[in-house]
């Protein structure tokens, strides 16, 4: 983790950029219970500020996923730069199409029905497919165990038309799923680009967004739990500005807010995209070591200085170099280690450098599990809650922060 900087000493930095050794004094938060607490039922939990562990999430895009090494050997560096929702500069949360509302509609049920039938899932898992073809299989089994048909009659192979229907629909929209996802970026390239209106503005340390701009320290990030008919639970990562009474949406009424997906994976696996958000804005820091990032690491003061310091400790081309040649078995070998690795990371009960700056903050939060992915638990489990330390002062952040790394 490298020291902490004045922003507005270095090139290429606005005085408003982020850092989290120099959070301003702010205003309280709204009343108890708009921020959400754990305890409200499938409420919000609030992850911490600062202390950063420098673990990034294994899942989507960010570490092994090849999506990225596609889209990068198509467009070249340059494109790459200009077309891809992340760079040195911004984070952005909202793409401009070029396109009408009938070919948006259109498109929405091809991917909705592709993926939801092919054979091949998110990171090369199985996909809903399989699971579609097996339930038409074990009706099919049931049927001929109770006899529905007719046993004197020879076996009725006309019966099996209907899994071998299926399971031909399924290879099918599994072609056409990875024919689009091999295609499409050529029609993206020409018809789409990510917006630099709706992003996190690492230079400027500004969220831009339709309501307004506002600074990152407004923002907190929340666990979002929610389940379904059967009990089963799903966790969001959300990043909601802190003020709603000056951001909230005019014609909606809603808070502003912004949702950053992962693949279905640990609760640890949110707070390391919270942990890669903060780096990210974070001026002090090197921009997160992830495959996106790689190629635009020379363009990012903080970061070529931390490079050329040879703190990064890897080659400039680390990741292009491993997916010109690592196969799809090897990535999962790898995403799989690394996942162990974020699930093991010390997420729970680190201090709230927000607290210091924010009055009555800490109001708006109780306790959290020891290990995070308890949350997924409770309150059916014995987990052990833990309340959270008083945050530590800037200096002693930053040893921190230079300790876990």
């Amino acid at each position: 983790m490298t020291d902490a900087a004045q922003p507005e000493e270095q090139e290429g930095y606005e005085e408003t950029a982020f850092t989290a050794e120099r959070i301003p004094r702010q205003a309280p938060p709204p009343p108890k219970g708009k921020l959400g607490k754990l305890g409200d039922a499938f409420d919000m939990a609030r992850l911490p500020w600062g202390h950063y562990i420098g673990v990034n999430p294994s899942e989507y895009e960010y570490e092994y996923s090849e999506a990225w090494y596609r889209d990068y050997e198509y467009m070249g560096e340059k494109d790459f730069h200009d077309f891809n929702h992340l760079n040195e500069l911004r984070w952005s949360k909202f793409v401009d199409e070029d396109v009408g509302l009938i070919y948006r509609f259109f498109r929405f049920w091809f991917v909705f029905w592709t993926h939801l039938l092919s054979f091949i899932g998110p990171g090369g898992r199985k996909g809903g497919g399989w699971f579609i073809s097996a339930i038409a299989m074990v009706v099919l089994a049931l049927l001929l165990g109770l006899e529905f048909f007719d046993p004197s009659e020879s076996f009725p192979f006309g019966a099996l038309s209907v899994p071998l229907s299926i399971f031909a629909i399924c290879g099918l929209a599994t072609i056409f799923k990875s024919l689009f996802e091999k295609y499409s970026i050529r029609f993206y390239k020409s018809n789409q680009s990510w917006s630099d209106d709706v992003a996190f503005c690492r230079r400027s340390g500004l969220v831009k967004s339709f309501q307004g701009n506002f600074p990152f320290y407004e923002f907190d990030a929340f666990i979002e739990m929610s389940a379904d008919m059967k009990g089963n639970q799903y966790h969001t990562l959300k990043v909601r500005h802190r003020y709603p009474q000056f951001s909230k949406d005019k014609r909606s009424g809603l808070p502003l807010e912004f949702t950053f997906p992962t693949d279905t994976g640990s609760i640890a696996e949110r707070y390391a995209m919270w942990d890669m958000l903060s780096r990210f804005m974070d001026v002090s820091q090197p921009l997160p070591d992830i495959p996106r990032l790689e190629p635009f690491r020379h363009l990012d003061p903080t970061t070529r200085a931390y490079d050329e310091a040879g703190k990064r400790g890897r080659p400039a081309t680390y990741w292009r170099d491993l997916y010109a040649k690592v196969d799809e078995k090897e990535l999962k070998r790898l995403r799989d280690e690394h996942h162990e690795k974020v699930n093991a990371a010390p997420w729970g009960s680190r201090p709230d450098l927000m607290a210091q700056s924010v009055p009555g903050y800490e109001d708006s939060y109780t306790a959290e599990p020891e290990d995070v992915n308890a949350y997924a638990h409770a309150p059916t489990k014995n987990v052990r809650f833990v309340e959270r330390p008083d945050a530590a002062s800037s200096e002693s952040s930053s040893d921190q922060q230079n300790t876990q790394r």
